[in-house]
């Protein structure tokens, strides 16, 4: 089959590898000007991606903003994988998306949308209370702007849009979500879905986003994730699947995912995933034992199928080189362009190509946010998983790398409360 992936960034690399491994024909686009040597020599590249429409068996979209394009094609009988604009603005808009929630029958938290930071900051001294900061649009892809509060009288976040409104931060945060804290365990519910119904079985995922080891430091886009695969689950019950029928209507087809807060109270969507998460698409790899090409196919064309996937738990960790989780370029240029990826052994297993490109057989950094690899591991427990993961860190080296070593661990606390609350059986 002919499969032409369209991205920003390239992220989906690593996924066109392991479909071209099977056989199959890749195009692949890269939008972004510096990331375009992303995947050199991995996978063909080209410079429009619209001249291969007709060419393409299946379609793959990565990142949101394409969900008009997707809806066009899909009603011209082209079979796509990727976003649509309901699913879009779902994840775009972050208001929209939890009004959509709430009339769902989902229980979501309060929260007030605000187009200017004036306006937030008074309406926090007299709903004195603890809040997070959640920006829309754009700006919600630089999660640094996105902040938790600490204090129950929110005069730290006060403190945050302060110093966003000194620093003319309307510019890029012209929208933005302050909704209310609560406390209990964030967790990830997934599933693929095909145009009229989820495909099982569904996928549970936890997130670390913080920086350091202890959930330390700044947001990330994310430093790595746990993950188990279930047939059913009361969270999913409460929440994903309760959209099933507005994602039917949109014709959505492909992954998405709401991150929530659980506690015994319930469950509290977040935020929305309408697409291929990362890293969670390369743990993805790690588990699925069904071949992706015809998976893809069979889900583009609305079919009932089940995911094979491994028993257990996967982890993934993101190794990670300067500048990341920051934007500089000046600094990848000194430190990270250009580094070699060494591996202790030739096994390879588990480590998944993000921005790396493909040099006289040596694996190279690419793009420009010292972002090269995710390693992977499974195993019928989270400390197999965990165990797994690590050996196959340890079998690669790359000049300044840096990683969280901690991936998982939670595990023992979150399983415990999740158990209590009676969300796991």
């Amino acid at each position: 089959m002919k499969f032409l992936f369209v991205t920003l960034e390239g992220s989906l690399v690593d996924l066109a590898n392991d479909i071209k491994k099977e056989g199959h024909d890749i195009k692949f686009f890269i939008g972004y000007n510096y990331a375009k040597n992303i995947g050199n020599g991995f996978v063909e590249k080209i410079e429009n991606w619209k001249e291969y429409i007709d060419w393409a068996d299946v379609i793959v979209f990565e990142d949101i903003g394409f969900g008009k394009r997707a809806d066009k094609l899909r009603s011209q009988g082209k079979i796509v994988i990727g976003g649509s604009s309901y699913t879009d603005k779902l994840e775009d808009n972050r208001d929209f998306g939890q009004k959509e929630l709430k009339n769902s029958g989902v229980i979501i938290l309060p929260s007030w949308n605000f187009t200017n930071f004036n306006s937030a900051i008074d309406f926090i001294k007299e709903h004195p209370d603890r809040y997070v900061i959640k920006p829309s649009g754009k700006a919600q892809n630089e999660k640094e702007l996105s902040f938790v509060g600490q204090e129950n009288d929110g005069n730290d976040v006060i403190n945050v849009l302060e110093h966003f409104k000194r620093n003319n931060w309307e510019k890029k945060i012209k929208e933005f979500l302050v909704q209310k804290y609560v406390s209990g365990v964030e967790v990830g519910i997934g599933a693929f879905f095909n145009g009229k119904d989820f495909i099982y079985p569904i996928n549970i995922n936890f997130e670390h986003k913080k920086f350091f080891p202890g959930n330390l430091g700044p947001s990330t886009g994310e430093m790595g994730t746990s993950m188990f695969w279930t047939q059913w689950n009361k969270m999913f019950e409460l929440t994903l699947l309760k959209m099933k029928n507005k994602l039917a209507e949109s014709g959505y087809v492909g992954y998405i995912d709401i991150n929530c807060i659980a506690n015994g109270k319930g469950v509290y969507p977040l935020e929305w995933t309408s697409r291929f998460g990362f890293p969670l698409t390369w743990i993805f790899s790690e588990a699925i034992i069904s071949e992706w090409g015809q998976f893809l196919l069979d889900l583009g064309k609305g079919k009932n199928i089940d995911i094979k996937v491994k028993k257990g738990f996967q982890i993934g960790v993101v190794i990670a080189t300067p500048p990341f989780p920051f934007d500089d370029y000046t600094t990848f240029k000194k430190q990270s362009e250009g580094a070699s990826i060494i591996f202790k052994g030739k096994n390879k297993d588990g480590v998944h190509i993000a921005e790396v490109k493909l040099v006289n057989n040596d694996w190279v950094i690419a793009g420009a946010s010292g972002y090269p690899v995710i390693v992977t591991g499974s195993g019928i427990t989270m400390n197999d998983a965990i165990k797994q993961t690590y050996n196959r860190v340890n079998n690669l080296t790359i000049p300044n790398m840096y990683y969280r070593t901690d991936i998982g661990e939670r595990w023992v606390q979150d399983s415990d409360s999740l158990h209590t609350w009676g969300y796991l059986y």
